[in-house]
């Protein structure tokens, strides 16, 4: 079956989970491969299965297909796996769960945590700002659907999902909880100082800003929101070959405001392992 025959086959059977962003209304049909809404604003799907549900021009830092293409090689890797494990512990295996994934970039982690989680048959849906990275995770879409999206406003029915996934993504936290069933569950991993520490001094060897990483300010906003939250540090080293080392330092926004001389000799001498360290909060809706 093609992509978009896929996608249109999940359209028809979770239709009720979009709704339109123009006008804010649940779509009612699926006709000619097009989510429509009773005000006739459709959005059709692209060959490769996805939608586009952004109804204004967009531009982002992060379209960058050779950026997600490096960052697929190391999430493949396994560069996130525990993350995506510690997520999976989180949600309650006992029955089928309807999945969002806010920023799920080229779609790793959300495949991942769709295979631990096979059993259950869930319903995991992704959003990007970023067509690039959408459009790369369609390789996944035999088992999610993708769509390119704007998470402060969201392309979804009011408790659409019971699971809200969010990686590194900003937050709209009064959409997440919008579209969160009550008592549904929120997943936010932020970075902590550690994070990909040894990359960060070999960038920026004599710059304190990008050597410590403060997220108190991302902590205490998850706080306001959800006072009840539990959070649980993750940890661990990664150990890659060096020929990856130069895609470890194409996916990270930290090579962006580094010399093309610091970056050259950093690929010269490459990295063989780096620090992963985060935090999971865990909040109910």
């Amino acid at each position: 079956m093609k992509k978009i025959e896929q996608a249109a086959q999940f359209l028809e059977q979770n239709r009720q989970l979009f709704q339109c962003p123009v006008c804010g209304q649940p779509f009612t049909a699926v006709a000619d491969r097009a989510l429509v809404c009773p005000q006739r604003h459709s959005f059709d799907l692209s060959r490769k299965g996805t939608l586009f549900m952004i109804p204004h021009k967009i531009k982002s830092e992060y379209d960058s297909a050779q950026m997600w293409q490096a960052r697929r090689r190391m999430l493949t890797l396994g560069l996130f796996d525990p993350i995506v494990e510690a997520i999976a512990a989180q949600i309650p295996n006992s029955a089928q769960a309807r999945i969002l994934d806010i920023g799920s970039g080229e779609g790793t982690p959300l495949a991942k945590l769709h295979s631990l989680r096979a059993k259950q048959n869930d319903v995991t849906v992704g959003i990007d700002i970023s067509k690039s990275a959408v459009n790369l995770a369609t390789s996944y879409g035999d088992q999610n659907f993708f769509c390119v999206a704007d998470l402060a406003a969201l392309p979804f029915t009011d408790q659409a999902f019971n699971v809200l996934m969010d990686i590194f993504s900003p937050a709209a936290y009064q959409e997440f909880k919008r579209v969160l069933v009550p008592g549904g569950q929120i997943c936010k991993v932020i970075p902590n100082g550690g994070y990909l520490q040894e990359l960060r001094q070999l960038l920026y060897a004599e710059d304190n800003v990008h050597h410590n990483y403060d997220n108190s300010a991302v902590l205490d906003l998850f706080a306001q929101h959800f006072p009840n939250f539990t959070q649980q540090r993750i940890k661990y080293q990664f150990a890659f070959a060096p020929e990856d080392f130069a895609s470890l330092l194409m996916m990270t926004p930290l090579n962006w405001g580094a010399s093309e001389e610091i970056k050259q000799q950093a690929l010269a001498h490459p990295l063989q392992q780096i620090t992963v360290d985060v935090t999971l909060l865990s909040a109910a809706n």
